[in-house]
């Protein structure tokens, strides 16, 4: 089986890797690349996918029908090997089914497929979660692709934002220890711009789990959409050379919940046989 397959168009290249089915080169069409290299110095992760938990959970585990499951933060696809079930020039998809292994930390029968097809400028991601289980499962999914901060486009790197689609006058949320602050703290965005600058970062990442918008415009270059993802992190590591746009159905648990994994809020019960769809994409503006 190939570890990574490169799809491209004449206006853009991405290579994806069969370890968590993940995102991990983005090129634009001069060759410029405009996702994070992994630099294990600041973080090795590229554009992980975040199933069936995006965050984390108390102690790292979770609780279904009374039963405690070790589950580490943003669950196991993104260090789980897909199997390519098709590719051509410009798409390709990739599965992962439940196993023994997954089974040990989320009791459920699921398939994911996860394809990611390029259009022109627009790279299109999508997951396909399915429940072939007989009973009713929660899950939950994020992507978390980490674009270059500076892009590439001669701008220093003071001088990026990120611009809403709308207003966001919301209080955002703050991870305590991986868990969702039950503090809320004022918006940083101001008339749907948000100034990028390491400070915003020194308390972890910036948590939108009350948006308006379902798509922002970074760098004036880059176009992320997520028309059905309801929640979104923003996120680096203080001077590291990207940051973090994150569409997600779900977050990490709230300080105190020690529910059911069911009961998490942000979970979507996906019914015996049905599949849930979430999807985004990244388009180069220039």
């Amino acid at each position: 089986m190939a570890a990574t397959v490169s799809i491209c168009t004449a206006a853009l290249g991405a290579e994806i890797s069969a370890t968590g089915a993940e995102l991990v080169r983005l090129r634009d069409r001069t060759g410029a690349d405009l996702l994070w290299d992994g630099d294990p110095a600041f973080w090795t992760g590229r554009s992980p996918l975040l199933f069936p938990m995006v965050g984390r959970a108390r102690g790292d585990r979770i609780t279904v029908a009374g039963r405690p499951y070790d589950m580490g933060q943003h669950g196991f696809a993104r260090t789980s090997t897909f199997a390519l079930m098709r590719s051509d020039a410009a798409s390709c998809t990739w599965r992962l089914d439940a196993s023994e292994a997954t089974r040990q930390r989320y009791p459920f029968a699921f398939r994911l497929d996860v394809t990611y097809r390029i259009d022109d400028a627009t790279l299109h991601m999508e997951a396909e979660v399915t429940n072939t289980d007989a009973v009713v499962m929660p899950a939950s999914f994020g992507f978390h692709p980490a674009l270059r901060w500076p892009l590439p486009y001669g701008k220093p790197r003071s001088a990026h934002e990120i611009v809403f689609e709308r207003a966001e006058p919301a209080p955002i949320r703050r991870p305590v220890d991986g868990l969702l602050s039950a503090a809320q703290f004022p918006t940083p965005v101001r008339d749907r711009h948000l100034l990028l600058n390491d400070g915003l970062f020194e308390d972890g990442a910036l948590i939108f789990d009350t948006l308006a918008s379902r798509r922002v415009v970074y760098g004036e270059a880059i176009r992320v959409d997520f028309p059905r993802m309801p929640h979104l992190g923003i996120w680096t590591k203080p001077g590291a050379g990207y940051v973090c746009i994150e569409p997600w159905q779900g977050y990490a648990s709230p300080e105190g919940f020690d529910g059911d994994f069911a009961d998490k809020p942000g979970m979507v019960p996906v019914a015996p046989g049905a599949t849930e769809t979430f999807a985004m994409s990244i388009s180069v503006e220039r």
